[in-house]
């Protein structure tokens, strides 16, 4: 996911100790299906003086909210040099050891990018501009193994590791572009194993946006598995107000699961509890209602979230793995914003976090945490 002159677009889970809570909310049972939460922006925000609480203005650590609410993944990325210094190896490792010690499970997303990787945009790491392909494939395994030591050695190894974001276009443009496929197949071949050679017990995922373009996914996933790109998951990005209906999404996800027998996660989504503004800076969904029959509200928003997660239940054969709310905890915060080597840029997905203008919890939260 990445702002586009606006913003572009397993393992079971650990049960989580049982635990207080710090206001009226109460946690659901944890299950097998995974209820996730990309958090990748919570250290910054937290840096720049961000809060989260409890309906009830109980203020807590954004993590142990999710935990307690019953939210039992996160999700988080990982850029290769950032310029702000936020997303990469140390950070990720750090946020990764604080999931991990409140009982949740952790999704690695590796972008191979200073910066985001989406459809529309894989622009390879400065310090990897002049590699030849040869070196490309060497670096995408080391960094990928890098990373994954480190957290392995903090005692945060992940459970499962997406090789890529939003690969319709390929990565690390221009060797690895969906034109190149036979070198796209090898940087990914590159990825995974690093990924098996680093974090044994963790999953490789493949993920693509435009979850519900079933010619898309059948496109790549095919082109892949005849290169010999070993993956044990398949992501979709499903933004409903952009990637169709939700029996599209269903079509979709049946026909993937069933033609590559893999579990199938929505590892993206997200809906606006308002639409409203919240920083002065232009919200990327700013619609009353962005898709009909669910309004900006907070209703709409927890009503949205069920109907995706009831298409994904309902995938034959068990292989519905999960939702994951994209960047449920990036607020408007000053400092924050969307442009890594901008400080002064804005945020424009804040009312589509599940934590409102007050700091706190949308009731979508606990919707997330009881699917």
């Amino acid at each position: 996911m990445k702002r586009r002159t606006a913003l572009t677009a397993a393992a079971a889970a650990l049960a989580a100790p049982a635990l207080a809570l710090g206001a009226a909310e109460s946690a659901g049972a944890q299950t097998a299906f995974v209820r996730g939460a990309d958090i990748s922006s919570l250290p910054k925000s937290e840096a720049f003086g961000g809060t989260y609480m409890w309906s009830d203005g109980y203020r807590e650590d954004a993590v142990w909210i999710l935990q307690k609410s019953g939210v039992n993944w996160v999700r988080l990325k990982v850029w290769v040099n950032p310029a702000d210094g936020y997303n990469n190896k140390a950070r990720v490792v750090a946020l990764a050891k604080r999931a991990r010690a409140a009982g949740l499970n952790v999704l690695v997303d590796f972008h191979y990018s200073d910066t985001w990787a989406d459809p529309g945009t894989q622009t390879k790491p400065a310090a990897w501009s002049g590699y030849s392909f040869a070196q490309l494939r060497t670096a995408v395994y080391n960094h990928t193994a890098d990373v994954l030591s480190a957290m392995v050695a903090a005692g945060a190894t992940p459970q499962m590791v997406q090789v890529g974001n939003e690969l319709n276009g390929g990565m690390l443009w221009p060797d690895g572009r969906y034109d190149k496929l036979d070198q796209l197949a090898q940087l990914l071949i590159s990825g995974a194993n690093a990924v098996y050679a680093t974090a044994p017990g963790a999953k490789v995922m493949l993920h693509l946006a435009e979850g519900g373009n079933n010619s898309l996914f059948r496109w790549f996933f095919d082109a892949m598995k005849s290169r010999g790109v070993p993956f044990d998951a398949i992501g979709a990005s499903y933004y409903p107000y952009w990637h169709g209906s939700l029996s599209g999404l269903q079509s979709n996800l049946n026909d993937v699961a069933s033609r590559y027998a893999k579990p199938v996660y929505v590892v993206e989504t997200a809906y606006p509890f308002t639409s409203g503004d919240s920083d002065g800076f232009a919200n990327i969904i700013s619609a009353s209602t962005p898709v009909s029959g669910y309004p900006a509200s907070t209703t709409g928003q927890s009503n949205m979230l069920k109907a995706i997660a009831n298409v994904v239940k309902a995938v034959p054969n068990g292989r519905g793995g999960g939702v994951f709310w994209w960047e449920a905890t990036w607020t408007a915060v000053k400092g924050n914003g969307w442009d890594p080597t901008n400080p002064s840029s804005g945020n424009g997905w804040e009312n589509q976090a599940l934590f409102d203008y007050a700091w706190k919890v949308t009731p979508a939260l606990k919707t997330l945490g009881t699917l």
